[in-house]
């Protein structure tokens, strides 16, 4: 399972383990809460029915059939209150008064009990010991919906409790309120859990980015390639990022050394020996002609291994960037005009025909002077591998992202044995009119500068028609 896929999951579980508890307990417990909702009022209004009751008795004017007729017109009187999706047309409030021994003096729901001994009772109980008095007993035993909640209070007359006045509730109401919003309540969890898990995800993807963008950035090297150093962020993975960066330089730079030490040495061999034959030889007694030959090729030799360290520079200096030092928009074809000038001794010494196909208005974005040496470096191998009086081609052409320039000749083309190393260092093909090979470093060269350009070269036989190089550049 991958990383952030992992980061996601346990994001999820540890949401659902510490939401899930008290989502179920709300849930569970819906009813209790809405029961101390209702409980409330109910004590505010048997303490104010119970301070009436009070003061009438106190003046000698209580009479329950006041009360009943009280109640009576209550009940007749027409009702429709709509709260929220409830629709409410009676009321449903039962008021019992006994008094200081328990015995039933009013009751609202029915006047056949009076008399009856209400002492037993915990909310009539619990008040007369001067103790807050509440019940909820279910009219129906089998039916945990049936509860009717009784809250008491005391009627207190010249500061002694002469009874008590309770205030009866049905909870039947609180059951459609209860279905009502546990299905909302339902939703909401939901939707933050729902809003929780995009949280997750997001987290997840913004966690892992760095990663992704330092497995894209070592896979590029590992193929070969210079991609700039990703983007990391400062935590732990921008240290290890750094890290990484830091050691892949360390092992490049001495494998480099070790690399170009190993080239640089089998390179020279062959013109030092030459050298040294030479210079040994000329000890020897000899004619003078014979005598300037032997100089000429020691100053041959020694202009070779000239050449081999300078374009070892060159491409050492190049192959250490990392990116380009500098960009622009560069006109692809007054490059190419000044490179082709720069070739016109050449290209007249073997009366060659050059034809250029770039349009006027093509640009790319790059280092210039790379590029025009890129170019100068395939013009160049195409006249040296092109027969007197042939023909060169070049041509350049947008591809949507970049341009793709290409330069065609009439030579031999390239042999089957050299198609995979010709882009190899000191790898060089005899040239066909000297019969001697170059440094072997300039298409290698060419090779660096497509890879610094987000680009590529590739060198490919024409059928009928010498060998065609391509580079694309962007």
């Amino acid at each position: 399972m991958r990383l952030g896929t992992r980061i996601f999951f346990c994001y999820l579980l540890i949401f659902a383990v510490c939401f899930s508890s008290p989502f179920n307990w709300i849930l569970h417990n819906l009813r209790t809460r809405y029961l101390e909702g209702v409980e409330d009022p109910l004590v505010d209004q048997a303490t104010i029915l119970a301070a009436i009751a009070g003061l009438q008795m106190e003046d000698g004017t209580f009479e329950p059939e006041q009360w009943y007729k009280i109640f009576d017109r209550v009940h007749e009187t027409p009702l429709s209150a709509k709260i929220y999706k409830l629709v409410k047309d009676q009321v449903d409030i039962r008021i019992y008064i006994t008094d200081a021994a328990g015995s039933l003096v009013f009751d609202s729901a029915s006047r056949d009990s009076i008399g009856e001994d209400y002492s037993q009772w915990r909310d009539v109980h619990l008040t007369l010991r001067g103790e807050y008095g509440a019940r909820a007993t279910r009219s129906d035993p089998e039916d945990p919906d049936s509860s009717i909640l009784y809250v008491a209070a005391p009627i207190r007359v010249d500061e002694a409790i002469a009874g008590v006045l309770t205030v009866a509730k049905p909870t039947a109401n609180i059951k459609y309120f209860v279905k009502y919003a546990r299905p909302q309540f339902i939703a909401i969890g939901l939707l933050y859990l729902t809003a929780a898990g995009l949280l997750s995800f997001l987290v997840s993807v913004l966690l892992t980015l760095p990663i992704k963008r330092l497995t894209r950035y070592a896979n590029a090297i590992r193929d070969g390639r210079r991609p700039r150093f990703p983007r990391l962020d400062r935590s732990e993975i921008g240290e290890m990022g750094k890290a990484f960066r830091e050691m892949q330089e360390a092992l490049e730079g001495k494998r480099y050394v070790e690399r170009y030490v190993q080239n640089l040495t089998h390179e020279i061999k062959s013109p030092l020996s030459a050298i040294r034959g030479a210079a040994e030889l000329m000890k020897e007694p000899m004619d003078e002609e014979q005598r300037e030959r032997f100089l000429t090729n020691i100053h041959s030799e020694a202009f070779r291994i000239q050449q081999i360290i300078d374009r070892m520079l060159e491409l050492a200096a190049l192959e250490n960037r990392q990116t380009l030092h500098r960009v622009e928009t560069v006109p692809v074809s007054p490059l190419v005009k000044t490179v082709l000038e720069s070739k016109a001794p050449f290209v007249s010494r073997k009366q060659l025909q050059v034809m250029a196909d770039v349009p006027e208005d093509l640009t790319v974005r790059g280092d210039s002077f790379l590029l025009h040496q890129a170019v100068s470096n395939l013009v160049q191998n195409a006249v040296d591998f092109s027969p007197g009086g042939g023909e060169i081609l070049l041509t350049a052409r947008s591809d949507g992202k970049g341009i793709i320039l290409t330069v065609s000749d009439e030579g031999p083309g390239i042999p089957a044995f050299a198609r995979e190393k010709v882009f190899d260092k000191f790898y060089s093909l005899q040239r066909p009119d000297t019969g001697r090979k170059s440094t072997g470093l300039g298409l290698n060269f060419v090779r660096e500068v497509a890879v610094l350009h987000d680009g590529e070269v590739r060198l490919e036989n024409q059928e009928g028609r010498g060998a065609v190089a391509v580079l694309r550049i962007g």
